[in-house]
């Protein structure tokens, strides 16, 4: 009997052995795996890195800027769906709010009515579409995203309209086709959708800007900017 149990602490001995060290060779796999992914958050995205080592100093020869602050640079990424289909349609909302999540990955807000306009039967503070802005990190992963992915994805691409800048620096451009994300499930949505792009930048002229976003890999149609 004796021997007996002295095999059966031994056998019990040996399995604690093992579950312990497959324990912690899973907690050191799981370490790991969080090390590199807080190393790779730790470096700027390849984007960003390129405009501080190659397209500043282009833009500083170029248009002969003296300080590196009078560089033009992207400031934030804002994408827009109007939503007046969210009068008659309750899941309206949600799912936009699901798609731009999916495709910026981050949480848009919900925009509401400014003021009420019988003609278009609005009321005051009524939901009427969804937004995102992006800065950072999720700005340029989205922008390289956006013309390395999405935009090539389009049929018949001939590039954006080169003609689209207010006059401030800024440029917007709409997208017919959420679809052209890969991010986007094509079985999954209710409908296809629109909606608007704008890059907000500091330059303080629309050539500046346009020469920026060239830089960036904006693939703009042939044409004159504004």
């Amino acid at each position: 009997m004796n021997e007996e149990k002295l095999e059966n602490q031994e056998a019990i001995s040996t399995d604690s052995k093992k579950t312990d060290s497959a324990g912690k060779s899973r907690s050191k796999r799981q370490q790991s795996v969080k090390a590199s992914a807080n190393a790779s958050n730790k470096q700027p995205p390849s984007l960003l890195r390129r405009y501080r080592e190659e397209f500043a100093p282009q833009l500083m020869k170029e248009f002969g800027y003296t300080v590196p602050l009078q560089v033009p640079r992207l400031e934030k990424i804002v994408m827009n769906v109007g939503l007046g289909e969210a009068l008659t349609n309750s899941n309206a909302i949600d799912n936009v709010t699901q798609m731009l999540t999916a495709i910026s990955g981050q949480k848009p807000v919900v925009t509401k009515a400014k003021k009420s306009i019988a003609g278009f039967k609005i009321r005051e503070g009524m939901q009427i579409g969804v937004m995102v802005t992006l800065r950072g990190r999720r700005m340029y992963e989205f922008a390289e995203r956006l013309t390395g992915a999405a935009l090539p994805r389009i049929r018949d691409f001939r590039g954006v309209p080169a003609n689209s800048f207010d006059g401030q620096g800024n440029y917007s451009f709409g997208i017919r086709e959420q679809t052209i994300f890969p991010e986007i499930d094509y079985n999954r949505i209710d409908r296809i959708r629109s909606f608007q792009v704008t890059f907000v930048t500091t330059a303080r002229k629309d050539p500046e800007a346009f020469r920026l976003l060239e830089l960036f890999g904006v693939p703009f149609a042939k044409g004159n900017v504004n």
